[in-house]
Parts: structure tokens; C-alpha cells; sequence
């Protein structure tokens, strides 16, 4: 038996026919707009899947670099200090040589040693650094102070050379799994509370030597200035080398960042050239079905009253 089609049937399915080629229009403008493929969880699930995992990593990943890269930031303001630290005691031990002299009078043992007391003074200033508000030398103890800033002369104690620094180590996360520590304390860089090379010890040694007008004994000092300056060099060449690590973690952390960032742009962005073309063809038919909708619809009442 024939099937009966009504106008309304017709009607019907032009209209979900148009719907449909409108649809696909609106798809394809969203992509022209927005440059991806997927705009929503229906156009690719199983991408859109990939797409979020892709989104995590790259977002890990552009953390571990912000770790690395304030991790760097600390080493290298500690390897600046305590290169000024380093300056100040080959200072001290060229005033040491020439206080070592047994040929000057107290006067020039003076005037050596007022240089001296404002050097012990400016080495209390570095190892009370602060970075980014936070003391460095004093371990996870960022807040508190790491050296009494007493000078030489003044009454009291304990002085800079009987503090004990904090030995907590600062570290970041430079890659899953994997830490790094960032800073150096102060015990370790400037000498142990109380020991002889402790660069506050040995400063305020020769200063109460001069006083003294005891070259001797400043003369004797030279040597235990040279472990200082030795102590030093070593922890610069610690931190080049957890620089040199950190160096070659962000290189690798940049690729993986490029990498990770074309893998997502292959899942969700669109072909612009390709989502242009059927732009286009879906055009030509949307306005095609509204030109074929047009003369389908167009009889009236009055048409067959004719």
C-alpha cells in the first residue's frame, strides 16, 4: 500500500533537515572562531580524554620550571654573597700581611685595624642576607636571624662567630619525584660556631691581635685566613654545580613543555584549511535547503483557489 505524505510530513522534514545543516554550520563557525576541534565533550570524547591528561602534564610541568627556575634564583644570589664574603677575606689578609710586620708602630696597627672592625661589620651584613624577605644562611629558619650583629667592640654575647645556624635544607621539586636543596648554612660557609677559621673568629682574632700590636700572632693568622678563603671557594663550587644540574633540568624541562604543547595542539585544534573548505560547503547546502524549503511551502489556499 502507497504511503500517504502530507504537507505537514513535508514540512517536517525540511525543517529537521534544515536544523541538521545548521547544526553542522554552527559546528564548523565554532571552530573557525575558537581554532580547536573540540569545543565540547560531545565532538570527541575519547579526545577530549587525551586532551585533559595532555592540559595536566603541561600545567605540572610549568610548575617544575618555576621551581627550578626560584631554585636558581636562591643559588645564585647565595653564590653572590658569598662571593662578597670571599672578597672580604682576601681584604682581610692582605691587612693581615701587613699588619704581620713587626716593623710598624701601634699607630699603624691602628689605622689597620679600624679597616678590620668595619670589615667584620660588613661580613655580619652578609651572612644576615636576606632574599626575597627571608634570611638565607639559616636554614629552614628564615624568619630568625642567623649572626648577633655585635661588633667587635661591643659588650655582650654571643658574638657572630658563637651562633649555631639552623641546619634545615630548603628544597623544590625540579621534576616528579625529584628534589633539589637550594640553600647553603651558614655554619657550613662562613665556619662552625667557636672554630678557628670561622671567618667571624678569625676576623675578631686580628683585630684583638692589632690591638694588641701582637704581629706575631697576625702573621700566624695568614694560614688560618687561607682555610676561610679554601671553606669558601668550596661551597661556590657546590653551588656551580647544583646551578650546572639545575641548567640542564630546565632545558629539558623547556622541550618537554614544546613537546607536550604540539601533542595537544594535534588532538584539539582544528584544520583551519580543511574546516574552511566544508565551512563552505556547508553553506552552499544550507542555502540550497532553504531555497528547495521555499518552493515546497510556497503553495497556499489561494494558489488552488485559482
Amino acid at each position: 500500500m502507497a504511503l500517504r505524505v502530507t504537507q505537514t510530513m513535508m514540512n517536517t522534514q525540511l525543517l529537521h533537515n534544515i536544523s541538521n545543516n545548521l547544526g553542522r554550520l554552527n559546528n564548523l563557525q565554532n571552530q573557525m572562531s575558537t581554532g580547536r576541534r573540540i569545543n565540547k565533550p560531545s565532538d570527541d570524547p575519547v579526545g577530549l580524554t587525551f586532551s585533559m591528561r595532555y592540559r595536566s602534564e603541561i600545567t605540572s610541568n610549568a610548575q617544575y620550571i618555576k621551581n627550578a627556575d626560584s631554585a636558581a634564583s636562591l643559588l645564585d644570589y647565595t653564590d653572590m654573597t658569598i662571593g662578597q664574603a670571599g672578597d672580604i677575606m682576601q681584604r682581610i689578609r692582605e691587612l693581615a700581611v701587613k699588619g704581620g710586620n713587626g716593623g710598624q708602630s701601634q699607630e699603624g696597627y691602628d689605622a689597620i685595624n679600624l679597616e678590620v672592625k668595619q670589615l667584620y661589620d660588613q661580613m655580619i651584613d652578609i651572612g644576615n642576607s636576606k632574599f626575597n624577605g627571608k634570611y638565607v644562611f639559616n636554614g629552614q629558619q628564615t624568619e630568625v636571624v642567623p649572626y648577633s650583629k655585635l661588633s667587635i667592640d661591643d659588650s655582650g654575647s654571643p658574638k657572630a662567630y658563637d651562633n649555631v645556624t639552623d641546619g634545615g635544607e630548603i628544597h623544590f621539586e625540579i621534576s616528579p619525584g625529584v628534589t633539589l636543596a637550594s640553600n647553603i648554612f651558614g655554619n657550613d660557609a662562613f665556619g662552625v660556631a667557636g672554630a678557628d677559621n670561622n671567618v667571624f673568629k678569625v676576623i675578631s682574632d686580628i683585630s684583638a691581635a692589632l690591638q694588641d700590636g701582637n704581629y706575631q700572632k697576625v702573621s700566624d693568622l695568614i694560614g688560618t685566613i687561607d682555610e676561610s678563603i679554601n671553606n669558601l671557594l668550596e661551597k661556590r663550587a657546590e653551588i656551580g654545580a647544583r646551578m650546572n644540574r639545575i641548567t640542564l633540568l630546565q632545558d629539558r624541562l623547556e622541550g618537554i613543555g614544546i613537546n607536550l604543547t604540539g601533542i595537544l595542539s594535534k588532538t584539539e585544534d582544528a584544520n583551519l584549511s580543511e574546516v574552511i573548505t566544508n565551512l563552505k560547503m556547508d553553506e552552499n547546502v544550507y542555502q540550497a535547503s532553504l531555497s528547495a524549503g521555499a518552493r515546497l511551502i510556497s503553495p497556499s489556499l489561494v494558489d488552488f483557489l485559482r
